[in-house]
């Protein structure tokens, strides 16, 4: 693959996080279940809102619900043991991997008195985080720093190097073990793809030079 860069505009902001946002970005950014939320956002897609349950559209499940999907299927159980968001804040940013319980970690963005709050979050009280998880701003992040500050906080290329390293790094099970999402950037997934493969290149190119 050509290691040309995507037409991504960096300096992408968003007007803002907070109300009013329409029907579609508030239901699915409120829902921390990657299946459930998945769901909603193929209904709404097809035009079929009318057919949602409302227990599907309830921000979190309760315990009960939680455990008897674990008991259907672990991946079930993906995003539903994200932390509750505070009042006043919203989920701007996701990255969903297919491990067994097929875990996500988020950005959440509060809004404060003057400035917007961040927080990364995962699904295990911080532990998979490496770098700084909260940081504020003025005005809403652009796309770069929303990347950049999401990526350093949760390291998703140590966690494909964990996953792939004595795989010989398969493009295709790489980009297959990730999704990374967002109702407020459009192009948040394709400039997640995009350091993906500019570290897979590096990664292969080394590969090469010891097999030399």
């Amino acid at each position: 693959m050509a290691n040309t860069k995507p037409k991504i505009n960096l300096a992408f902001r968003p007007k803002g996080y907070f109300w009013p946002l329409d029907l579609k970005t508030h239901v699915v950014s409120s829902i921390k279940g990657a299946e459930r939320k998945a769901l909603v956002e193929k209904l709404f897609a097809e035009g079929r809102e009318a057919e949602i349950h409302p227990e599907i559209l309830q921000p979190a499940l309760t315990d009960e619900l939680r455990k008897f999907s674990g008991a259907i299927h672990p991946s079930l159980m993906g995003g539903e043991y994200l932390p509750d968001r505070e009042t006043e804040e919203v989920e701007i940013a996701r990255i969903t991997i297919a491990s067994t319980t097929q875990d996500v970690t988020c950005v959440y963005a509060g809004r404060g008195k003057d400035r917007i709050g961040y927080r990364v979050v995962d699904e295990y009280d911080g532990d998979t985080l490496s770098g700084e998880a909260d940081c504020s701003s003025k005005l809403p992040l652009t796309l770069g720093e929303l990347t950049t500050y999401f990526l350093t906080a949760w390291d998703l290329l140590a966690v494909l190097d964990m996953n792939f390293e004595g795989e010989g790094y398969p493009r295709e099970s790489v980009y297959g073990f990730f999704e990374a999402t967002s109702e407020f950037y459009p192009d948040f997934g394709k400039l997640v793809r995009h350091r993906v493969e500019e570290w897979l290149q590096e990664k292969r190119s080394s590969l090469d030079e010891d097999d030399e």
